[in-house]
């Protein structure tokens, strides 16, 4: 599949799915630079974390291994840096 400017665009499975959110929350966190200059928003990085969550109790048991353990990583990784962040404010 072409986007509109003729480039490929990613083959969409459960994996680029989460890799979005992943990337969305690390921008509303302030670490991802956001290409439409969205401030950092820390309501909308934990409503992606808790996103993630979710996808992970509803999932559970219909994941392969690799995609169990990205959302695991990514969830502990997002988490951690959250409390970094909010740490103080």
């Amino acid at each position: 599949m072409s986007d509109e400017e003729g480039q490929d665009l990613p083959q969409l499975d459960f994996s680029t799915f989460v890799l979005g959110i992943i990337g969305t929350a690390f921008v509303h966190l302030g670490d991802a630079p956001a290409q439409d200059g969205v401030e950092p928003d820390l309501l909308l990085a934990r409503q992606n974390i808790e996103l993630l969550d979710l996808l992970q109790k509803k999932t559970k048991g219909n994941l392969t291994g690799e995609e169990e353990r990205l959302v695991d990583q990514a969830l502990t990784d997002l988490k951690s840096r959250y409390g970094e962040v909010t740490k103080g404010r």
